[in-house]
C-alpha cells in the first residue's frame, strides 16, 4: 500500500500537534522528497549514516527526531549539509522531524517509550508533569514497588538500556518518585527536585548537576542522549505507518554520546 507526502505530514501533525511546542527548529517535513511514500525508515538523528542506510532499504521517507535544521545554525550548503542534503534530495527522499512534540507525546513519545522501557509510568494528570512546556514526566515503577537507593535505580538502567549510566549519588535514600526526561534535560533537574523526584534520570550531565544531588539529596543518572531517545521515534512511525498500511524500519546508528 501506499499514501502521499501530504498524508503522511498530515498523521504526523495530528499525532504530534507540533503547534504546541515553542522548539529549536522547524517541525515536519524539513525536505521534500518524492510524492508517493511505502517506506518509513525511522531513526534518531538525520546523519549521513542513517541517510545512507534508509537509501540502500528502499525507503520514501525518513523520520527522525534530530533534523537537519536548528535555530542559530550556519545556514550555508556546505560540508557535512551538502552531503546530507544531496543523499536525500538524490534519491528524493522525504526527511520528516520532530523534536520537542515527539519528546511529549503522552504514548507513544521518547520520555514515555523510555518510561515503558524502564518500568516507569507517569503519575496521572498534571502531577505527572513538570518543567518548561511540562516535557519532564515524572511517576513510580509500574509494579508498585520501589529501589531500595539509587544504586540499585542505575543498575536497572544499565539492564534495561545496554550502556553504563553516569550515577551522582543524592543521599542514598530509597527511590519512590522517580523524574526523567529524555536527551539534553539537565537542566530540568532543578525542577524535577521541586515536582518532588527522588532521582533523576535523563541523557546528559553538565557541572552543576553533580553539586545540586549532593547537596539536596535527589539522585541524577545521565544514562546517554542517544541511548535515552532510541524509543520515539520508532513507536511513533510504526503507529501511522500502520495506521496508513505503509511498511517501516527502525535503523539505530550507534552513538556513544
Amino acid at each position: 500500500m501506499s499514501t502521499t507526502r501530504h498524508e503522511l505530514l498530515h498523521a504526523f501533525d495530528l499525532l504530534l500537534a507540533p503547534e504546541r511546542f515553542k522548539d529549536y527548529g522547524p517541525n515536519g517535513l524539513q525536505v521534500e522528497g518524492r510524492t508517493t511514500v511505502r517506506k518509513i525508515v525511522s531513526g534518531v538523528t538525520a546523519s549521513r549514516a542513517l541517510i545512507e542506510a534508509a537509501i540502500h532499504a528502499e525507503a520514501d521517507a525518513i523520520f527522525v527526531h534530530h533534523g537537519l535544521f536548528w535555530r542559530g545554525q550556519d545556514g550555508r550548503v556546505t560540508g557535512w549539509m551538502r552531503q546530507r542534503l544531496g543523499l536525500l534530495l538524490g534519491d528524493d527522499v522525504n526527511l520528516f522531524a520532530y523534536h520537542l512534540p515527539l519528546d511529549a507525546h503522552p504514548d507513544l513519545g521518547n520520555n514515555a517509550q523510555l518510561g515503558l522501557r524502564l518500568g516507569l509510568a507517569a503519575h496521572a494528570g498534571s502531577t505527572g508533569r513538570f518543567g518548561d512546556q511540562e516535557l519532564g514526566f515524572l511517576g513510580a515503577r509500574i509494579d508498585g514497588e520501589h529501589f531500595a537507593n539509587a544504586k540499585e535505580l542505575a543498575v536497572h538502567a544499565e539492564k534495561s538500556l545496554g550502556r553504563r549510566v553516569t550515577l551522582v549519588e543524592g543521599d542514598a535514600r530509597p527511590i519512590r518518585n522517580v523524574a526523567w526526561c529524555t536527551g539534553g534535560a539537565q537542566g530540568y533537574f532543578e525542577a524535577a527536585i521541586a515536582a518532588g523526584a527522588d532521582a533523576f534520570i535523563t541523557g546528559e550531565i553538565s557541572e552543576p548537576q553533580a553539586h545540586y544531588a549532593r547537596e539536596m539529596g535527589v539522585a541524577f543518572l545521565a544514562c546517554g542522549h542517544h541511548a535515552t531517545e532510541r524509543y520515539g521515534a520508532p513507536a511513533v512511525a510504526g503507529h501511522v505507518a500502520q495506521q496508513l498500511g505503509l511498511a517501516h524500519e527502525f535503523i539505530d546508528i550507534d552513538n556513544p554520546a
